[in-house]
């Protein structure tokens, strides 16, 4: 068995392979060099599927697919447009559809638009349901978002229902559709947006990443602007802030999460400077993940192995992932360029490779 990281960086895209034992690594020759690739995605409906999502200096944004491992690659021919006069300025996110719907694939772009293929890639459509509803009208209108722009991001789609899609904004919010997109709502009650004047609002909060639980999709935790929060949307009326628990010295600002799969209660996040100034660099320079067995209640700092002092890099939303061997493997790309992996689920770590671009996205295909 091999285990393949497909890392999408500022400047190409790339493909660091090892063996089961997970010592050896080989990095190949960089995919669309010079390009800045957004987001690198393995499609689990079909292990020979893989998309990017690019923004290049000619094509401008797009998608390039590839059926065979990353062997050879073509770009779509009809990317994510918007219909009206509005225009894509980059694609971010990427998120294959539901099992029973192998050919679908859902995209989210800067500005906020939602788009879709049913063909494997190759021609996406806005999905205007999204884009015309009043809601996300609201959401859109006037939204600066983020230093790079509004974005769209972090679609999920329901393994039990391909018609439940949850999303999140930045800036907007955690959105849902029930119906297969014909109507949406947000829910955020109890999520702080303290940038607005009001600091608890129906919707407009800045949520960096937000994850529904593959072993209990009920369950959803974000990561964002304002902390770390958990929610059960059978049973809850409104999200937690487990991040809360972290130590203050510390705080819950930041922008991944990694989500054990076979454990609903276990996650890890990766603390940023989220003082006065957001250097968007780890606290104090000492880089750390921080890791709860309990679904947030309590908090152990897991440092072993990276540097002491002065290590100022970030973690970005897309740049965490876990392999799926028997001893979890989590993996860390940073925007210093280097990939650093645990083999032990944190405890301890290792940098196993550097001098990349800076390093956006990661995500784990296994053999």
């Amino acid at each position: 068995m091999t285990i393949k990281i497909c890392i999408g960086t500022k400047k190409g895209a790339f493909i660091l392979t090892a063996t089961q034992n997970r010592n050896d690594w080989k990095l190949s020759e960089p995919i669309y060099f010079g390009n800045v690739i957004y987001h690198f995605v393995c499609d689990k409906r079909n292990p020979n599927r893989m998309l990017i999502a690019a923004k290049t200096g000619h094509l401008g944004p797009t998608v390039f697919i590839s059926n065979d491992r990353g062997i050879s690659w073509n770009e779509s021919k009809q990317p994510p447009r918007f219909s009206g006069e509005k225009t894509v300025n980059f694609i971010f996110w990427l998120t294959p559809g539901h099992a029973s719907e192998t050919d679908v694939w859902y995209a989210g772009t800067s500005p906020q638009g939602l788009f879709k293929t049913e063909d494997g890639g190759q021609t996406w459509d806005e999905v205007l349901s999204f884009s015309q509803n009043e809601l996300i009208r609201q959401i859109t209108e006037n939204n600066e978002g983020t230093p790079i722009g509004p974005l769209l991001h972090s679609i999920n789609v329901d393994p039990r229902d391909k018609n439940h899609i949850c999303l999140a904004m930045s800036t907007g919010g955690f959105i849902e559709t029930k119906d297969g997109g014909q109507t949406w709502g947000a829910f955020n009650k109890n999520v702080l947006a303290d940038f607005l004047p009001t600091p608890y609002p129906d919707w407009g909060q800045c949520v960096h990443n937000l994850q529904q639980h593959p072993g209990n999709p009920d369950i959803y935790y974000q990561q964002g602007h304002c902390g770390v929060y958990k929610v059960n949307l059978e049973t809850d009326n409104e999200w937690t802030r487990i991040g809360e628990n972290i130590p203050k010295e510390i705080g819950d600002i930041g922008f991944p999460l990694i989500l054990h799969p076979m454990d609903e209660n276990k996650l890890w996040v990766v603390p940023m400077d989220g003082t006065d100034v957001w250097p968007r660099t780890s606290v104090n320079g000492k880089p750390a993940l921080y890791h709860s067995d309990d679904g947030g209640s309590t908090w152990l700092r897991q440092d072993k192995g990276f540097p002491t002092e002065n290590a100022w890099f970030t973690v970005m939303r897309q740049a965490t992932a876990h392999d799926n061997q028997s001893s979890l493997g989590l993996y860390v790309g940073t925007k210093a360029g280097e990939l650093w992996a645990s083999f032990d689920e944190g405890n301890e770590w290792r940098c196993i490779t550097r001098h990349l671009p800076e390093i956006y996205s990661i995500e784990i295909l296994s053999d």
